[in-house]
């Protein structure tokens, strides 16, 4: 069959979203993928400047995702698929062009882990993430904050004159256009993928890629990289050196390479030679799996693995349904780690091409001890499928097509991309950003544009996303002094790392304004990063009781007078409440805590993170007894994060039984 590109429907269990957190990002969630200043002493000289280069300090201008539940019901997604007569592709342009599936018809193989369900969690930069298939990482070191948003996508000529897929967004944390072009040449075993990354400011830009493969684990299941050692990142913020294959560093000697051999998670960036072909493999106990090639730009190669102990199983469980199989994730990226940001110097762009396809090896060889034949084995039979030279000579052949302008458009993504060339008039070819995919939320910001004001919401309303960017920053400081003006320039400027000046346009704002608590809810978040969590705790004290104020003022405006009854009103009252019951609770305000709790809507405290926050409360107040009744009822915290270990800090200051596997997440030895 010819090469198509069509649209189609995917049903499956999902839990939904929910609405965004409307409280500015004033801080990153908390990363677990950091290295401490020390561990980076002994590094290479390259490695640990990298590491050190722009690190993000918040996620604005984009906005929290934790507005969703475990509560799963059948729901249709919009799909794009990509098939020739051996390979098809199903592509969910909005959930970031996340590629779902990737099915190899003459073995009726999967080749990568598909999820059969969608459930949000808390790994990504701004929340919300999902696991299985193949995403796209761009931004800074995590998973994006594009994993559950749309991405433009629309039909382009293919070079091999067929059709491809394109898929393109503007990243918000670098500010950065970027492409994904997909393509089957006609009778292809391999899913070509083009990307390419442009910086059009005339500054420096940091950059940051992981194209991330979930394949399913198996006890006989080995990963292949073509490397002698590895950069081991086990979750205590340290990087060192081990050898490929990794022995067990408990002492127990397991080989790593087979990812259920291991206990913890881990992540294993390989060292991969410069001059060597780069791919990275997924093969089972018969020497069939997924192989993932590339041009030599793209020289990351890397293994995450959950491991078998409790916690990352857990993590597997939760991730997505008991009863399916594991999975490991087999990445590749532009640096040696994921810890890294590289510069693109003002003007330029990065491009490269992956190839994605099934390899069988002999089983044999695969499983070798000999790591050297095993290594062999794989990159000949690679190179029988793919030769290294079709890859170089297949991006030469994309590389003409990627200016080339989409004919007919798939799916649209958001319209800040087409906020920033209206603002700028970049000429972005093969990548439009169309006026027509302006919204709602760039509307406020194109009349700052075109008047050089922000309109005033004529009632107290959440205020918006603020955007940060240098340019629309200068343009705030210039626009009429408005509390809200205030409000938006304060956080621009904190986000620029002028944290005083933040402080002085927020406390300037407060005084005029009639709806006060955004500024105090600012000014309680610097109190905390200045070390003065008493300070802190006033400042959310007297956030909350503003915005009780605004909630009922807007119930009476509209006849009802239902504390929460309006969902944007909702949302903000429990992401400031869960705020607020936590700084209470740091300076030991358990009565003023509890008043807090007391004034949360009933729906609100019947949540799994609200219920363990109570449990926090009760034990705050010396009633563990009951705090320990709710653990023992059970509670789901669905936006617990990656790497947290909060819950078992929790059940320890009320019991010395061991930890519960139910609440069992940690990704590092307790000992």
């Amino acid at each position: 069959m010819a090469t198509t590109v069509r649209r189609a429907v995917l049903t499956l269990p999902a839990a939904p979203l929910g609405p965004e957190n409307p409280l500015p990002a004033l801080r990153t969630l908390d990363e677990a993928h950091t290295v401490d200043e020390r561990a980076r002493q002994g590094l290479p000289s390259d490695m640990a400047r990298q590491i050190g280069y722009a690190p993000l300090r918040t996620p604005l201008p984009v906005r929290i995702l934790d507005g969703y539940e475990r509560v799963r019901r059948e729901t249709d997604v919009d799909a794009i698929v990509i098939e020739n007569d051996r390979l098809r592709a199903l592509v969910l342009p909005g959930l970031g062009g996340r590629i779902h599936s990737l099915h190899h018809k003459p073995t009726g193989r999967e080749l990568v882990y598909r999820n059969p369900v969608f459930q949000p969690a808390s790994f990504a930069l701004n929340g919300a993430w999902f696991s299985g298939g193949i995403e796209w990482n761009i931004g800074a070191t995590g998973h994006t904050t594009l994993s559950c948003a749309p991405v433009h996508a629309a039909l382009v000529p293919a070079p091999d004159g067929g059709e491809m897929l394109r898929l393109w967004e503007w990243e918000r944390l670098r500010d950065l256009p970027f492409q994904v072009d997909l393509w089957l040449p006609d009778g292809s075993d391999f899913l070509y993928t083009g990307v390419r990354i442009r910086n059009p400011h005339e500054r420096t830009a940091p950059v940051y890629w992981w194209s991330n493969i979930a394949v399913e684990e198996g006890e006989r299941t080995r990963v292949l990289a073509p490397a002698e050692a590895a950069w081991h990142f086990g979750y205590e913020h340290e990087l060192r050196k081990v050898p490929v294959p990794v022995p067990d560093p408990g002492g127990a000697g397991a080989d790593h390479t087979y990812p259920l051999r291991a206990e913890f998670p881990a992540d294993y960036f390989y060292e991969v030679p410069e001059e060597d072909r780069k791919w990275i493999a997924s093969l089972d106990e018969w020497g069939t799996g997924l192989v993932q090639t590339s041009t030599d730009t793209l020289r990351g190669r890397k293994l995450f693995l959950w491991g078998a102990g409790r916690g990352g199983r857990n993590w597997q469980r939760w991730l997505t349904e008991p009863g399916t199989p594991g999975y490991a994730e087999i990445q590749a990226g532009l640096a040696r780690t994921q810890l890294e940001h590289i510069p693109l110097e003002a003007g330029g762009e990065l491009s490269w091409l992956e190839a994605y396809g099934p390899l069988t090896a002999d089983a044999e060889a695969v499983h070798a001890a000999d790591w050297a034949r095993a290594r062999a084995e794989v990159t000949d039979r690679l190179e029988e499928a793919l030769p290294r030279a079709e890859v170089d000579a297949a991006y030469a052949a994309w590389l003409p097509y990627a200016d080339t302008e989409p004919a007919e458009r798939l799916a649209a993504g958001s319209g800040w991309g087409a906020l920033e060339v209206l603002r700028t008039g970049y000429k972005l070819p093969g990548t439009p950003f169309d006026e027509s995919t302006l919204g709602e939320e760039q509307a406020p910001w194109v009349e700052l544009l075109t008047s050089g004001m922000l309109p005033v919401p004529e009632t107290a309303v959440p205020p918006g996303p603020t955007l940060v960017a240098p340019h629309w920053r200068d343009m705030l400081e210039t626009a009429l002094d408005e509390p809200l003006t205030e409000y938006h320039l304060g956080v621009a400027q904190w986000h620029a790392g002028d944290l005083a000046q933040a402080v002085r346009s927020w406390e300037r704002g407060l005084r005029r304004a009639t709806s006060r608590w955004p500024l105090l809810r600012c000014l309680a978040v610097a109190d905390q990063q200045g070390g003065h969590p008493h300070r802190a705790a006033d400042h959310y004290a007297a956030a909350f009781d503003s915005l009780c104020q605004d909630v009922a003022g807007d119930g009476e405006a509209e006849g009802n007078g239902a504390v929460g009854s309006n969902p944007a009103w909702t949302a903000v009252t429990a992401a400031l409440g869960r705020e607020t019951l936590d700084a209470l609770l740091a300076v030991d305000r358990t009565a003023e805590a509890r008043g807090v709790w007391e004034r949360l809507p009933s729906d609100v405290r019947r949540r799994g993170a609200f219920r363990f926050a109570e449990a926090r409360l009760l034990a705050a107040e010396g009633k563990k007894e009951a705090a320990r009744a709710l653990f023992d009822a059970g509670f789901e915290v669905p936006d617990l994060r990656e790497g947290a270990e909060t819950l078992g800090e929790v059940w320890a200051g009320l019991t010395d039984e061991p930890l519960p596997d139910a609440y069992e997440f940690r990704m590092r030895s307790t000992d």
